[in-house]
């Protein structure tokens, strides 16, 4: 099934490894003309995309790298909101400031991004965006500020799918599970600690197996292509039905 992603432009943040390299590459595969962002200048120009270095914690570095990407491809008509991360332990162990750090990183970057796309898309008769939560964001697990910026990542694409739906632009989230790729944390715990992985993967994962990137990636395009027009505001899961998210056993 084509799903008429040749010739569009997209920008990938936090797309110099893991799930938003894997959606870069796979959007090339389907021959859209691909950006990323990281703040790496190394990881960036390992990656094998065209690389723009930003932190997407500063808003106003965000979106030059968005504005120059749009620049230079002529364009843009797809965006990945991919960064993440957390700060901090547990709500006894992080401070206000681990709080805000993971919300910048998360859902503000998110929202900056977006509202950078808006122009560039309505430019070329509308857009789409994709926001990287994950299951922790309905699945309630550990880290609390991480859970809790996933879930607002979540239903952010849901009321930015209703806001931008009239100017063409769909927003959809995409949740993944606990991924399995080589450099990743649960590559790690599968080295390191063999025998908790094992349970983890049996007992969590009804087919007995993490999650791949490449079905994250093939997921993402789908969602960000026009066989996907009737998708909007939406949460898509991928995680082969885990169970819950695990990772406070293995990272406390």
């Amino acid at each position: 099934m084509g799903l008429g992603l040749e010739g569009k432009s997209a920008f990938v943040t936090g797309g110099s490894g893991g799930i938003g390299l894997a959606i870069g590459r796979a959007l090339q595969d389907e021959g859209v003309t691909v950006t990323v962002c990281g703040r790496d200048p190394e990881r960036l120009k390992e990656s094998g995309l065209p690389g723009i270095r930003a932190d997407v914690t500063d808003p106003a570095a965000l979106a030059r790298a968005i504005d120059e990407a749009a620049e230079r491809t002529g364009g843009l008509d797809l965006l990945v909101a991919n960064a993440g991360g957390a700060y901090g332990g547990g709500l006894l162990d992080s401070t206000p400031e681990d709080w805000l750090r993971t919300y910048e990183v998360n859902v503000l970057h998110a929202a900056h991004a977006i509202r950078t796309a808006v122009p560039h898309f309505e430019r070329r008769g509308g857009g789409s965006a994709l926001v990287v939560a994950s299951i922790t964001g309905w699945k309630p697990g550990p880290k609390s500020s991480y859970a809790s910026a996933k879930a607002a990542e979540i239903h952010l694409a849901a009321t930015l799918g209703q806001e931008l739906g009239p100017r063409n632009i769909r927003v959809n989230a995409l949740s993944p599970g606990s991924v399995l790729f080589e450099g990743g944390g649960w590559a790690w715990v599968r080295d390191n600690r063999p025998e908790q992985f094992e349970a983890f993967a049996r007992d969590d994962f009804p087919r007995g197996r993490l999650v791949e990137l490449r079905e994250v990636a093939d997921v993402a395009c789908f969602l960000l292509s026009p066989r996907a027009g009737g998708v909007n505001g939406a949460n898509i899961c991928v995680d082969g039905a885990q169970d819950h998210p695990s990772a406070g056993r293995f990272f406390p």
